[in-house]
């Protein structure tokens, strides 16, 4: 892609999380997202236009912010004043030897990733294929993250949120699903372990019902799941 083709993919992505973010700001999502993580010091993975750090920053936690986005950095910059809140351009599935040391010496208590997501450049969407290449980015995204959380002797609690669309009569079933999929997946063979109770759903109110949903999917709402992993004893 052209660099200009890039810049607008990226500007692009920000508009979307731009209106996204105003959103669950009034709606206090990310309110409720933040006053779910422990501890003090926080490394935040990913943070769009800086709506998620602002409210981390609210609670008065120390943030470091890690983003390969320049255009990300310099939004949530611009959004959060705050002495308590550092900001690291990095890729995570590349982080130099220096990168790592800056992260080791912030030593964060907690590692979050909320709403993972890229332009469609980087996570190689297209219109036809369904969101799989978003699901596959994710993944990959999400065992990086707890890779690099395992890896900071400091961080015991690992946190994630995403969006997805469940049956809210069934949203308990779902809180075991959800865990399953992460220990399965995200968590496999790291010191990390995710419990029911650590497994929680938030309807996203002024969110209509997903339309043409498959007939098992009936009276689904758009949610966010929320599940914070603890590091094994």
């Amino acid at each position: 892609m052209s660099g200009s083709g890039a810049s607008l993919a990226v500007a692009e992505f920000l508009g979307y999380w731009q209106d996204e973010g105003e959103r669950y700001a009034r709606r206090g999502d990310y309110a409720w997202m933040a006053s779910l993580v422990p501890g003090r010091r926080v490394l935040e993975i990913g943070c769009g236009p800086g709506f998620s750090t602002q409210a981390l920053a609210a609670r008065g936690l120390a943030v470091l912010v890690l983003d390969a986005l320049p255009e990300c950095l310099a939004a949530t910059q611009a959004r959060v004043a705050s002495a308590d809140v550092s900001l690291l351009s990095a890729d995570l599935a590349a982080l130099t030897d220096a990168q790592r040391g800056q992260i080791a010496a912030f030593a964060p208590d907690a590692v979050v990733c909320w709403l993972m997501g890229a332009p469609a450049e980087i996570t190689g969407a297209q219109a036809a294929d369904g969101a799989q290449a978003v699901i596959v980015y994710r993944e990959k995204m999400h065992r990086l993250v707890a890779e690099l959380a395992a890896s900071l002797p400091s961080a015991r609690a690992l946190h994630f949120v995403d969006r997805t669309v469940i049956p809210w009569q069934a949203k308990d079933i779902g809180r075991d699903t959800l865990v399953g999929y992460h220990l399965g997946k995200t968590l496999r063979d790291l010191p990390f372990t995710a419990e029911r109770r650590g497994a929680l759903y938030r309807k996203l109110e002024d969110m209509a019902p997903h339309r043409g949903q498959h007939p098992a999917l009936k009276g689904a709402v758009p949610a966010l799941a929320s599940l914070l992993a603890e590091r094994k004893d």
